[in-house]
């Protein structure tokens, strides 16, 4: 028996066995439903594996980042009578372009356990209490000159 397909206004004429066939491997591809199903649960279960190893993965290089950036910062620690500098965050909007944006120096005259540092100005001799994020200390330059005293004597033109 020989059916005519119709297709872009081309006859084709199949043989009733091929359709048959065909009609018989899409119902058995499509319609058990068990094996579909074991294979969708199988197909979920990888992505979640996925899903979890690449959750791991970026905890991983977060942590390693952490503790590079961690190792790099530079423990400040602050004793009564030190001088330090004080960050000027007002001058964010328009500094300058060689302006410093660190005012001061400061005395600390009262260190905190929570963070906090009292310093003291010791032009104007007022207190106030700042962030320990905020300063930073401050290092005098002394300057030892050497002076060697050096006699001048005339030549010896005799010799």
């Amino acid at each position: 028996m020989v059916i005519s397909v119709h297709t872009l206004q081309q006859s084709c004429h199949l043989p009733v066995e091929f359709e048959h066939r065909a009609y018989w491997a899409i119902k058995k591809f499509n319609f058990d439903m068990r094996l579909a199903g074991d294979h969708r649960r199988l197909q979920l279960n990888k992505l979640d594996e996925l899903r979890t190893e690449a959750y791991e993965n970026s905890q991983i290089y977060k942590e390693k980042t952490k503790a590079f950036h961690d190792k790099l910062i530079a423990k400040k620690t602050f004793e009564v009578g030190q001088k330090v500098l004080l960050f000027d965050s007002r001058l964010k909007l328009f500094p300058g372009k060689l302006r410093s944006r660190w005012c001061g120096p400061f005395v600390v005259t009262n260190v905190f356990s929570h963070g906090a540092v009292e310093i003291q100005n010791p032009k104007t001799g007022s207190t106030f209490k700042v962030n320990w994020h905020r300063l930073k200390p401050y290092l005098e330059l002394v300057i030892e000159w050497l002076v060697e005293n050096v006699p001048l004597r005339d030549p010896d033109v005799s010799a």
